[in-house]
């Protein structure tokens, strides 16, 4: 672009220092001279052309790569995401299944408990009747003792 711009320059210079007609205006330039920038201008432009296409190019990439790598980075992102809502998912349901178990297993433990006491105070009746019919029995067979045999 700059060897563009300098050659544009040139042919500016090269009309401003012609030898100007009297009365007209009119100006008289070098054909040659002319001829000569011109060729120069139509190598030049392709030159700039491609390095405009080549900058073009690399942009193209550079963006194509920079999307690529936001693509991936966004892919592993999704997929962490995912991985710790499956974690934190599977956390809430082996917490929900423990504190499920730890309420089952105490109203197991009450039953258990109510049970026990409830055995046990049948086996303490049974053992209170026992001892109230021998009381009964010992009562009968001191009673029929003598008087003077009780003491």
């Amino acid at each position: 672009m700059r060897e563009f711009l300098l050659l544009i320059d040139t042919l500016e210079d090269t009309v401003e220092d012609a030898k100007s007609e009297a009365l007209t205006g009119c100006a008289r330039v070098d054909r040659h001279e002319l001829y000569a920038i011109v060729d120069e201008l139509r190598r030049a432009i392709p030159e700039e052309i491609q390095h405009a296409h080549w900058i073009a190019a690399e942009r193209d990439e550079m963006l194509a790569q920079a999307r690529r790598e936001a693509e991936r980075t966004l892919q592993e992102a999704r997929q962490e995401s995912a991985r710790l809502l499956g974690a934190e998912e599977l956390t809430k349901h082996a917490e929900r299944r423990a504190s499920t178990f730890l309420d089952k297993a105490r109203s197991h433990k009450r039953d258990i408990h109510l049970d026990a006491e409830s055995y046990a105070d049948d086996i303490l009746k049974n053992v209170e009747s026992y001892f109230e019919r021998l009381a009964a029995v010992v009562q009968r067979g001191r009673d029929r003792l003598p008087d003077g045999a009780k003491a």
